[in-house]
């Protein structure tokens, strides 16, 4: 069995993660702060994007209580001895004046249970004063800050409209990482003008930044938003079910095994999906992950000083 799992994953799982370090299940309790995001200030914001990260976020109109408390009192009747995150999901979580961030930041770390935050925001999205508090909170309890990223390819974020390069991310993370906080990626495979060889160098990439965590990402084309007309306009190719299986298997090889893999496919509202339609089978896709990998017996972190 690998070291960092307690169900035959292969990968260092998030379920191992958080039971090692809170002798505890713990689940992340998604919120909708009610930030909004610079880049679609600034323009039509990425490509790929709906109406901001998060389309499962919890209900902005509700208070921040309210809407913890929703999803909580649902866990609690299976789990009763669980504990939670408070996960800041949609949009750009530290995108507001600094005061605005710690009232909502903290109407939600002293609830029962609470035993850390996710922070899900941008690399352009981190001014220092807003830093220098994460740094404090993260003193307080246990917190992680989640960047988008999506390819390390600058060619890449021009295209997908990201609004920050490559040097901005990595100068984020860097400032993240000298406060000691832990810091979660997202990557999307499968991205417009982008082969194998290009997500895996995304990996290898990460992997030398010594970060915390990822999340892997299928790409959805979703209905309403700039990749849809881009999809219609230039019909790039869309992974199959299969290479998305294999990519991700031989990127997982290239990661050290102290990453925690925070998610391995994509989550989409099937009522907003166009493409892949194979990607509304979340379960079907882990379980194929999961199949590959014994099949040819290879293992996270398999491929790292070869």
């Amino acid at each position: 069995m690998f070291k960092y799992s307690f169900d035959n994953k292969r990968y260092h799982t998030l379920n191992y993660f958080f039971k090692n370090r809170f002798n505890s299940k713990v689940f992340k309790v998604s919120l909708n702060a009610g930030f909004s995001c610079p880049n679609k200030k600034n323009g039509n914001g990425c490509i790929f994007c709906s109406k901001g990260s998060g389309d499962f976020g919890g209900d902005k109109e509700k208070d921040l209580v309210t809407q913890f408390n929703e999803v909580k009192d649902k866990i609690s009747k299976k789990w009763p001895n669980s504990k939670y995150i408070a996960y800041f999901q949609a949009n750009s979580n530290t995108y507001a004046p600094l005061e605005e961030l710690k009232e909502k930041y903290e109407t939600v770390i002293n609830l029962p249970n609470v035993v850390g935050l996710a922070i899900a925001t941008r690399s352009d999205c981190l001014e220092d004063d807003v830093l220098d508090y994460l740094a404090e909170l993260n003193k307080k309890t246990f917190l992680m800050v989640e960047l988008g990223l999506q390819s390390m390819h600058d060619k890449t974020l021009k295209l997908i409209n990201r609004g920050h390069d490559l040097k901005n991310f990595e100068e984020a993370v860097n400032k993240l990482q000298e406060r000691n906080i832990f810091v979660t990626i997202h990557i999307i495979n499968g991205l417009p003008g982008e082969n194998k060889q290009d997500m895996i160098e995304t990996v290898k990439y990460l992997n030398s930044l010594n970060i915390n965590s990822l999340k892997i990402h299928m790409l959805s084309v979703l209905k309403d938003t700039p990749l849809e007309r881009y999809y219609e306009q230039n019909k790039f190719p869309i992974l199959s079910k299969e290479e998305y299986i294999d990519i991700v298997c031989e990127q997982l090889q290239y990661l050290n095994k102290d990453i925690v893999i925070g998610r391995i496919t994509g989550d989409p509202d099937p009522l907003k999906l166009v493409t892949p339609s194979w990607l509304v089978k979340k379960f079907c896709v882990l379980n194929d992950i999961d199949k590959e990998m014994k099949e040819l017996d290879i293992y996270q972190g398999d491929k790292i000083n070869k």
